[in-house]
């Protein structure tokens, strides 16, 4: 640990002798300014940085017009550092530790692994800037997919192409939820549901017939926001991922409905399938309340239901063994109309 303050240390000596910029030639002591005059150089003004060998100090041109009053930095825009104390990587660095611990665990990862003193503050709002940054590029690229101002990528066909969808809860602080029903009648909400996506490509199936996904070929997007606004994200995704060049396409979902609605427009003609994993965890949801505490039984019916039925694509039978159970229980009997209905409404997404 000395031996690295040490060698930042250095480091930060020779940056600062670096970034002592020279008072500007005489040609360029006038730039322009945003009201439409000109600029003068007044002086040369110092600025403390923190970056990612320790704190240095940038010297660089100051320029004022003289109409406006409105001061520039020139080389702060040009460095990166412009309405900033921080290096672009420290920035990086504190992006980096915000957006996967809370703020405080940010900044003592920084101690600890960079050696940079920081606040909690200044990890929060690092971050939360580079994620606005983030949404605002999207939302520029999402505007374009709107307008059908999309380029073309080129390349080598797919053999199959893949988008899958699903949401889930997540928990947000108090004001994010206000207002908000829970799942609960009378009880506020706790989470807001995040829609993600992922598309990928396979080319090869394993001995038993089940595709295999291809190494590394997954990328991901996702967001709290409608369906609607969904929608137009992932079919982004697919089309940098090349959904125009598939010879194969395929929507991949839990079964939930805005999947499907989404599924029609964005992507008409794709094959639509249930994954297997989800439609699975259905009879299982339903074999546990069949037998609830009861092991043994939860386990034989599910080789009825699930390994010569479900995974044979046999929906039908599946629907009509589903429905001709019968329960005294008022909850188990709507629990087995549910997931019937369930099925037969996805039959043709489970061959």
């Amino acid at each position: 640990m000395a031996v690295r303050s040490a060698m930042h240390h250095a480091g930060a000596v020779a940056l600062t002798e670096l970034l002592q910029l020279a008072v500007p030639d005489a040609d360029q002591r006038t730039i322009p300014c945003s009201c439409g005059q000109q600029a003068g150089y007044r002086e040369l003004r110092s600025k403390p940085v923190l970056t990612v060998v320790g704190q240095v100090k940038v010297l660089r041109p100051y320029y004022l017009c003289s109409h406006c009053h409105t001061g520039q930095f020139p080389a702060d825009v040009e460095l990166d550092i412009e309405n900033t104390e921080f290096s672009p990587g420290v920035r990086r660095m504190q992006a980096v530790v915000g957006q996967g611990l809370p703020f405080d665990q940010g900044r003592q990862q920084m101690q600890l692994l960079a050696d940079l003193e920081v606040t909690t503050k200044a990890v929060e709002r690092t971050a939360e800037a580079i994620g606005e940054s983030i949404v605002a590029s999207e939302q520029t690229e999402l505007q374009r997919a709107v307008q059908l101002d999309l380029p073309m990528i080129v390349g080598s066909p797919i053999p199959i192409l893949y988008v899958q969808m699903d949401g889930t809860g997540i928990p947000v602080v108090k004001k994010e939820t206000a207002g908000r029903q829970g799942k609960t009648e009378g009880q506020p909400s706790h989470t807001r549901e995040v829609k993600l996506g992922c598309v990928f490509t396979q080319t090869a199936w394993d001995q038993e017939g089940y595709p295999i996904r291809d190494p590394d070929s997954t990328t991901y997007t996702g967001s709290i926001e409608t369906a609607e606004e969904f929608g137009k994200r992932i079919y982004l995704e697919a089309w940098k991922r090349g959904w125009s060049r598939a010879a194969k396409k395929v929507v991949m979902g839990d079964g939930a409905e805005w999947i499907w609605n989404l599924a029609e427009p964005y992507f008409p003609g794709a094959v639509q399938i249930v994954d297997l994993f989800h439609a699975r965890q259905h009879l299982w949801d339903l074999a546990r309340r069949l037998y609830p505490n009861d092991e043994l039984n939860q386990k034989a019916w599910i080789k009825v239901h699930q390994r010569r039925l479900l995974d044979k694509g046999k929906i039908e039978k599946l629907v009509c063994a589903l429905r001709s159970i019968v329960s005294s229980n008022v909850e188990v009997a709507d629990k087995i109309r549910t997931e019937a209905d369930y099925f037969e409404r996805n039959a043709e997404r489970m061959r």
